[in-house]
Protein backbone atom coordinates (compact mmCIF):
# COMPACT_ATOMS: atom_id res chain seq x y z
CA UNK A 1 0.00 0.00 0.00
CA UNK A 2 1.49 3.28 -0.85
CA UNK A 3 2.37 5.98 1.95
CA UNK A 4 -0.03 8.87 1.60
CA UNK A 5 -1.26 9.83 4.26
CA UNK A 6 0.21 12.75 6.25
CA UNK A 7 0.92 12.81 10.05
CA UNK A 8 1.34 16.57 11.84
CA UNK A 9 1.99 16.27 15.54
CA UNK A 10 3.56 18.83 17.74
CA UNK A 11 5.47 17.43 20.41
CA UNK A 12 8.67 18.88 22.57
CA UNK A 13 11.87 19.18 20.85
CA UNK A 14 13.52 17.30 23.80
CA UNK A 15 11.51 14.71 23.51
CA UNK A 16 11.74 14.53 19.82
CA UNK A 17 15.28 14.44 19.66
CA UNK A 18 15.81 11.84 22.66
CA UNK A 19 13.14 9.51 21.03
CA UNK A 20 14.92 9.90 17.46
CA UNK A 21 18.26 9.29 18.84
CA UNK A 22 17.09 6.23 20.31
CA UNK A 23 15.49 4.91 16.96
CA UNK A 24 18.63 5.79 15.22
CA UNK A 25 20.18 3.07 17.12
CA UNK A 26 17.98 0.32 16.69
CA UNK A 27 17.94 1.67 12.36
CA UNK A 28 14.43 2.71 12.94
CA UNK A 29 12.81 5.82 11.32
CA UNK A 30 10.11 7.70 13.30
CA UNK A 31 7.74 7.27 10.18
CA UNK A 32 8.35 3.51 10.60
CA UNK A 33 8.01 3.76 14.51
CA UNK A 34 4.39 5.73 14.02
CA UNK A 35 3.59 2.88 11.77
CA UNK A 36 4.52 0.43 14.12
CA UNK A 37 2.37 2.28 17.22
CA UNK A 38 -0.64 3.09 14.80
CA UNK A 39 -0.58 -1.15 13.63
CA UNK A 40 -0.49 -1.97 17.85
CA UNK A 41 -3.16 0.16 18.32
CA UNK A 42 -5.42 -1.51 15.75
CA UNK A 43 -4.22 -4.92 16.30
CA UNK A 44 -4.94 -4.60 20.34
CA UNK A 45 -7.61 -2.20 19.54
CA UNK A 46 -6.86 0.24 22.11
CA UNK A 47 -2.73 1.87 23.15
CA UNK A 48 -0.17 -0.72 23.62
CA UNK A 49 0.45 -0.21 26.80
CA UNK A 50 -1.33 0.40 29.99
CA UNK A 51 -2.00 4.22 30.65
CA UNK A 52 -1.94 4.99 34.24
CA UNK A 53 -0.76 7.06 37.15
CA UNK A 54 2.38 5.47 38.64
CA UNK A 55 2.69 4.16 41.85
CA UNK A 56 4.91 6.67 43.38
CA UNK A 57 5.85 6.80 47.26
CA UNK A 58 3.74 9.54 48.54
CA UNK A 59 3.71 13.11 48.00
CA UNK A 60 3.69 14.65 51.32
CA UNK A 61 3.74 18.40 49.74
CA UNK A 62 0.25 17.36 48.30
CA UNK A 63 -1.32 16.18 51.29
CA UNK A 64 -3.37 17.63 53.67
CA UNK A 65 -2.94 17.59 57.27
CA UNK A 66 -5.23 15.00 57.72
CA UNK A 67 -3.56 12.60 55.09
CA UNK A 68 -0.80 12.99 56.54
CA UNK A 69 -1.80 12.19 59.41
CA UNK A 70 -3.60 9.34 58.79
CA UNK A 71 -0.62 8.27 56.91
CA UNK A 72 1.46 8.38 59.87
CA UNK A 73 -0.66 6.73 62.27
CA UNK A 74 -1.04 4.03 59.94
CA UNK A 75 3.23 3.70 59.86
CA UNK A 76 3.48 3.78 63.82
CA UNK A 77 0.36 0.75 63.64
CA UNK A 78 2.69 -1.08 61.47
CA UNK A 79 6.25 -0.40 63.27
CA UNK A 80 4.22 -1.62 66.41
CA UNK A 81 2.79 -5.11 64.69
CA UNK A 82 5.98 -5.63 63.67
CA UNK A 83 5.66 -4.86 59.87
CA UNK A 84 9.11 -3.15 59.02
CA UNK A 85 12.43 -4.12 57.38
CA UNK A 86 15.73 -3.00 57.35
CA UNK A 87 16.58 0.66 55.88
CA UNK A 88 19.06 -0.72 53.70
CA UNK A 89 16.42 -2.72 52.58
CA UNK A 90 13.76 -0.15 51.88
CA UNK A 91 16.52 1.94 49.79
CA UNK A 92 17.79 -1.26 47.98
CA UNK A 93 14.22 -2.14 46.68
CA UNK A 94 12.97 1.99 45.83
CA UNK A 95 16.57 1.95 43.85
CA UNK A 96 15.71 -1.14 41.92
CA UNK A 97 12.30 -0.13 41.49
CA UNK A 98 13.04 3.47 40.49
CA UNK A 99 16.23 2.44 38.66
CA UNK A 100 18.11 5.01 40.75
Amino acid sequence: MAKSANLYARIEPEVKEQAEAILNALGITASNAITMFYKQIILRKGLPFEVKLPDHPLDVSRMTTEQLHAELEKGYAQMQNGQTIPAEQAFADIRKEYGV
